[in-house]
């Protein structure tokens, strides 16, 4: 059987890594071979992503991969959802693209219900209702006036982004384009009457494309210069989540899974979307994974709140590790105070850890009176709600849900994993770490011909990858 070399561009809020995977006799493995960091830029009371930097990053991995003698048989691209760049007539990048976390849009959610009822856009598109939703983000910015979007010829979401900045060539991929709020989850497709009442121009939105779709191959200046030559770009599933989903090594659909890290999603895997009153009343999102399926999901608030804690620890001068933070979780783990992880005060405030310690002091609570204390309160407050969200999840599923999956960085801390089994009262299985590049190169492999379906995928990602499994233990 031949060898075949896949590579992933995996990028997050705060870091991107580039993974190669390798498929041979039925067996897959993986290394990280480039990694970068990622950071939104504040410009005038605007955040941004600097999407050249990220640009930069891809030719230096691509470079590095030439000289070594490397020839990937093609790449894939996954990043976070919702956001998006404008594309010029000429083919330019106008300006770059806003983030998810800019402020911009508080309020926008109540404005365009005074157009398009809550009801109508949920009924119609499925997703959750959440500030920075670009449905939410296009009508901010065009109430702001931005010039980038009234020029734009074509609006790519980030993966497509930087697809098109390597390739030269332009699609919309599903499975993040159904991140957006403006998408017909029955028909796949963007809803453009919906649209054009709330004085969106659907003209520069492309039609959709599935997951494992050719964009192209890179262009001829960036093929000689790496001395890759036309390697093709595959549109992966280009939502992170998706990506990840698709590496989740079940045998059967009875599971729930939870892709730990800034965000936690929890969800199930669903063959259509539900989109009733309950659904809506309990703000669950219908999201598209690969061959058609439906990620029947809420978004929770995930390690943001830790990692804020950290960032303010630090300019304290106090800096843990992981392995750190988890003892000290241990040792103060009958600290009894719990927050709710969304809580929109938790969404981008100066001082995470006076934030939360403001939040228990209002509700009447005791506050932490150690770092140690405060970690434990942040794991426990998680727990808490991936309990509230499972139970929601039961009434929901039409299959028991026998255990949880956890993917993402997140199923690395072992204390989580089993607090999370403990609260759940269901086994959970941790891992593997790198779920969504691992999905991302699977599709690839899939494009390929290599891999027949997602269950012949997770097949081979239990064979390949250790995980670890956590009962409850009361």
């Amino acid at each position: 059987m031949e060898t075949h070399h896949f590579l992933a561009f995996d990028c997050g809020a705060t870091s991107g890594r580039a993974i190669l995977g390798t498929l041979a006799e039925g067996r897959f493995s993986m290394k990280e071979v480039y990694r970068f960091p990622n950071r939104t830029l504040e410009i005038g009371g605007k955040f941004y992503w600097n999407v050249y930097s990220i640009y930069e990053h891809f030719l230096a991995c691509l470079t590095q991969l030439g000289r070594e003698g490397v020839r990937p048989d093609s790449i894939g691209i996954d990043t976070w959802g919702v956001d998006f760049g404008c594309i010029a007539p000429d083919g330019s990048v106008l300006g770059l693209p806003r983030a998810y976390r800019d402020p911009y849009t508080a309020g926008i959610p109540d404005e365009v219900f005074g157009i398009v009822p809550r009801a109508e856009l949920y009924g119609t598109t499925g997703i959750q209702i959440m500030d920075f939703n670009t449905v939410f983000q296009l009508y901010a910015q065009k109430k702001e006036g931005s010039t980038a979007l009234k020029e734009a010829e074509a609006l790519l979401f980030m993966p497509d982004l930087l697809s098109y900045l390597l390739t030269g060539e332009r699609v919309c991929e599903y499975t993040d384009a159904s991140t957006s709020g403006m998408m017909n989850q029955r028909t796949r497709a963007f809803e453009k009457p919906l649209l054009e009442r709330l004085g969106i121009d659907s003209s520069k939105l492309l039609p959709v494309v599935q997951p494992g779709v050719r964009v192209g191959v890179l262009r001829p200046q960036i093929a000689e210069e790496t001395g890759l030559g036309p390697v093709p770009v595959i549109a992966v599933a280009g939502h992170d989540t998706a990506s990840a989903i698709a590496a989740v090594p079940a045998a059967d659909s009875r599971f729930a899974y939870l892709s730990s890290g800034t965000w936690s999603l929890m969800g199930i895997e669903l063959e259509a979307p539900v989109m009733t009153a309950e659904s809506a009343r309990l703000n669950f999102t219908n999201e598209g994974g690969i061959e058609g399926t439906t990620r029947f999901l809420k978004n929770i608030t995930g390690m943001w709140l830790l990692e804020q804690c950290r960032a303010a620890w630090a300019r304290e001068g106090r800096e843990y590790t992981y392995a750190q933070l988890a003892d000290m979780a241990w040792e103060a783990r009958a600290f009894p105070s719990t927050v709710h992880p969304d809580d929109p005060r938790f969404a981008n405030p100066a001082d995470m850890d006076a934030e939360i310690h403001a939040a228990l002091r209002e509700s009447g609570q005791a506050e932490p009176a150690t770092d140690g204390e405060m970690v434990a309160c942040i794991y426990h407050s998680l727990t808490r709600r991936y309990r509230e969200v499972l139970d929601m999840l039961r009434g929901f599923a039409p299959f028991p849900i026998d255990k949880l999956h956890v993917i993402g960085g997140g199923s690395a801390n072992d204390l989580m994993s089993q607090w999370t089994a403990d609260a759940l009262g269901i086994p959970v299985v941790a891992g593997p770490v790198e779920a969504t590049a691992i999905g991302n190169l699977l599709v690839q492999a899939k494009a390929a011909g290599l891999v027949r379906d997602r269950w012949e995928m997770r097949r081979i990602i239990a064979e390949s990858f250790s995980v670890k499994t956590f009962h409850p233990s009361k």
